[in-house]
């Protein structure tokens, strides 16, 4: 006879077994796209358009081989620092052995709109691949075509060195189910094109929100600081609020000449993390740094979130 103390261990394991197999299918890497969408993916694809969505995303200021001043030898290597450990950003250069250069237009898709790698592993977060699964499938298509006019760089970085159990990509997949948001943005029929046009660039393509906002414990950004500034991730400064609560007295046209020349309305100049950005944003067209400092100025206005 199994003694009632037995039978209440057999269904506590069992329990924990069904608990452990509900996490793990629920933690299952999700691509956007199956193999079997990759022809479409490669019909076209404009480099000169990709190298807008390149510049707009910010992409050689993370992935430029640190110690060199070439921006389009994207072999990574980057320390990101953080709360959960040091990251390295990897080589997204066209060698095919230590950078993407094996990969298809819809392995790149997946990596952008879902955060899962073509061997079917999570990202990390720190890829702002929460932004990025916002953007549109022809402007990804446009990227991979620039992106295979740019030099191989042989060399991978090192590995992320993280505390436990941040090593365990598996997890992500939970982080995924409480915060990747993959609804696409939707144009403002109330809004005009300048408007609809600096949505997209800034939410999706630019990421803008990734730097300008709070996080809460599991890096995820805080809705109510969005945009709003606050600690750097990096713990190396203070990110400002780039809402109207702190730059309410600048005009469009102050924020367009900002990303353009990197001035300020009050004859300063930005610095930090911000050259870089600006370096990029200058290569754009000046309608779609105008379409950025119009979507900018429609913020909500929110307080600079305190330490």
């Amino acid at each position: 006879m199994v003694r009632a103390g037995s039978w209440l261990a057999i269904l506590l394991a069992a329990g924990a077994v069904g608990a452990i197999a509900a996490v793990w299918v629920l933690t299952e890497p999700r691509p956007a796209f199956s193999h079997s969408s990759d022809a479409a993916f490669n019909e076209g694809g404009d480099p000169a358009k990709g190298r807008l969505i390149f510049v707009a995303g910010d992409c050689a200021s993370c992935h430029a081989s640190p110690g060199q001043s070439n921006r389009l030898r994207l072999g990574g290597g980057l320390a990101l620092a953080s709360p959960y450990g040091t990251f390295r950003v990897p080589n997204i250069s066209m060698d095919p052995k230590d950078g993407i250069g094996s990969w298809r237009t819809v392995d790149l898709a997946n990596a952008l709109l879902s955060g899962v790698s073509p061997d079917g592993f999570h990202y990390y977060p720190v890829f702002p691949y929460s932004s990025y699964s916002k953007m549109q499938v022809g402007d990804i298509r446009d990227l991979m075509a620039y992106l295979r006019t740019l030099p191989a760089v042989s060399g991978k970085p090192p590995p992320h060195a993280l505390s436990p159990p941040f090593r365990v990509r598996r997890l992500i997949g939970l982080w995924k189910l409480l915060f990747l948001d993959k609804e696409p943005i939707v144009a403002d029929k109330e809004r005009d094109a300048a408007w609809n046009r600096g949505q997209y660039l800034a939410e999706a393509v630019a990421h803008c929100a990734e730097c300008h906002s709070s996080r809460n414990l599991l890096g995820a950004i805080r809705p109510d600081t969005r945009f709003a500034g606050g600690v750097d991730p990096e713990g190396v400064g203070y990110i400002p609020n780039i809402t109207p609560g702190r730059i309410g007295g600048w005009t469009t046209a102050d924020i367009a000449e900002l990303l353009k020349s990197g001035n300020t309305p009050n004859h300063g100049r930005i610095g930090s993390s911000m050259t870089d950005v600006v370096t990029n944003t200058a290569m754009l067209p000046q309608s779609d740094r105008n379409a950025i400092a119009v979507y900018i100025k429609s913020l909500p206005s929110r307080e600079t979130p305190r330490p």
